[in-house]
C-alpha cells in the first residue's frame, strides 16, 4: 500500500486534498476538499515517519515551525475563534496534522472535530483556487 502523502499520484490524495506547496522546513501544505470547517488545512511531514517520536530533533523543530506558520496563516485569513490541531494516522500512517479553524456558535464548537457522519461541504473550483492562492501568498510559497 502506498502512502498518500509520499505518492503524488495517489488517487485518494487527489480525491481528498489540494496541494498548496512546500513550507520552509520541507513539510507540504494541503487544503482539505471537505471544508466543513472553513479554512481547514493539513500539514504533512516531508519525510515518511509514522510517529512523532521517530522524527529527528531537527525534523520535529522544523515540522512544528511549519505547523505554526500554517496555523497563523489560517487565523489571519479566516479569523476563527480557535484553532484545533489533530494528529491521528490510524488510516494514513504518515505524520500529518489537521489544522481546523473553529468558530463560536459554529460546527462542533466546544467539542473535538470529527468528520464521520457529517455532510461534506465542498466549494467551487474557483473558491478552492482562491483559498490556495491566499495560503500561498500569506506563507510566501
Amino acid at each position: 500500500m502506498s502512502c498518500m502523502y509520499c505518492d503524488v499520484q495517489n488517487e485518494t490524495r487527489h480525491k481528498l486534498l489540494i496541494e498548496v506547496g512546500k513550507l520552509p522546513h520541507g513539510s507540504t501544505l494541503f487544503v482539505l476538499k471537505n471544508q466543513n470547517h472553513l479554512g481547514r488545512i493539513v500539514v504533512a511531514l516531508g519525510t515518511h515517519r509514522q510517529e512523532v517520536f521517530e522524527m529527528t530533533p531537527q525534523e520535529r523543530e522544523g515540522y512544528f515551525a511549519d505547523v505554526a506558520a500554517a496555523a497563523k496563516a489560517c487565523m489571519e485569513l479566516f479569523h476563527p475563534d480557535k484553532i484545533n490541531y489533530g494528529i491521528f494516522g490510524d488510516g494514513v500512517p504518515h505524520v500529518h496534522m489537521h489544522i481546523v479553524p473553529k468558530y463560536k456558535d459554529g460546527l462542533q464548537w466546544g467539542h473535538f472535530f470529527w468528520d464521520k457522519g457529517l455532510e461534506e461541504v465542498t466549494l467551487s473550483d474557483e473558491e478552492y483556487a482562491k483559498m490556495v492562492a491566499q495560503y500561498k501568498e500569506k506563507l510566501g510559497i
